[in-house]
């Protein structure tokens, strides 16, 4: 959806790297008002004691301030393998943004700066990452490593998908999770970013490639990236628009009043029903606003790394 006939050309993050890191300490920052009270500044070098572990490596002085059991994590530990799935097609390219910032973000702009962000914490942890992007071909796969190399060329990637001036107009989410499952040998945490708009909407396709993410016993958590103010609420000026769906062209002149009620009940029905399947398939759903802040993407991680 889109009120232009043209997407604008994107801006690159001028640092992603520096913005990623600024993400990551500014969450750590505010951690005291969060749920993982229990986390510090030095979460990246600790990880929380399990019932039968050796106590050897038992942070005593971290146990004081926090009354809570974490044992030290050393360099050669690697205890995640972690997976990224970035949806690069038209869509994500909304809304239009004259230059990406932290403050300044478009639904692709939100899901690299989000993916970045973790990879941070992960680089930090010492974990293995890797990344599939899709539209309508399966644009990149990178395994799941834990090297510097790894990790600059994963950023570099992510920050020249921002600058695409002619993204793919079409989305063929669930062709491609088959091919990205398929490629991910080895028990892993997944996250998947995504608008889940398609080019042509079967449900049944769709549901079974979220399952087949499953597979090989997989973790897997879907972030529904969406633009809450207009995608969601339809939130437009009353006065005549027109709205052009940037996948496939076609375009329509109304109010946007004289529509609002019928599109928030349709969209509010296709939601339920993906929450409904994700449930069903032990699918974790994440509804994020590129709008809001990376509390909630890094939260869900940390809940999701210490159930893996």
């Amino acid at each position: 959806m889109n009120t232009q006939s043209e997407l604008n050309k994107a801006s690159l993050f001028q640092n992603l790297e520096l913005l990623a890191s600024q993400v990551v300490e500014g969450f750590i920052s505010g951690i005291h008002k969060s749920p993982f009270h229990g986390f510090s500044a030095e979460f990246a070098e600790h990880k929380i004691y399990n019932s039968g572990e050796s106590t050897k490596h038992i942070d005593w002085k971290l146990y004081a301030k926090t009354d809570k059991l974490y044992t030290k994590k050393y360099e050669e530990e690697t205890n995640l393998r972690c997976h990224m799935i970035l949806d690069n097609s038209a869509s994500m390219y909304y809304p239009e943004v004259e230059k990406l910032g932290i403050d300044n973000l478009n639904k692709i702009g939100f899901s690299v700066l989000a993916i970045a962000a973790l990879m941070n914490v992960l680089k930090k942890q010492r974990d293995a990452v890797g990344l599939s992007v899709y539209a309508s071909s399966y644009q990149n796969y990178y395994t799941e490593k834990g090297s510097e190399r790894h990790h600059q060329m994963l950023l570099a990637r992510l920050n020249e998908i921002c600058k695409d001036a002619n993204p793919s107009k079409e989305t063929k989410t669930y062709t491609y999770l088959h091919e990205i499952a398929e490629n991910i040998k080895r028990r892993s945490l997944v996250f998947l970013f995504t608008d889940m708009f398609q080019s042509t909407l079967d449900n049944k396709a769709l549901f079974d490639a979220l399952r087949h993410l499953k597979h090989n016993k997989h973790q897997v958590v879907l972030f529904h990236v969406l633009d809450k103010q207009t995608e969601l609420n339809f939130d437009f000026e009353n006065t005549p628009k027109r709205f052009v769906d940037v996948e496939t062209g076609e375009h329509i002149d109304l109010y946007a009043d004289t529509v609002k009620k019928n599109y928030e009940s349709k969209l509010h029905t296709a939601i339920e029903e993906l929450k409904l399947k994700c449930s069903q398939y032990k699918i974790r759903y994440v509804n994020v606003d590129v709008a809001s802040d990376f509390s909630k993407v890094i939260n869900t991680f940390l809940v999701e790394k210490h159930k893996f």
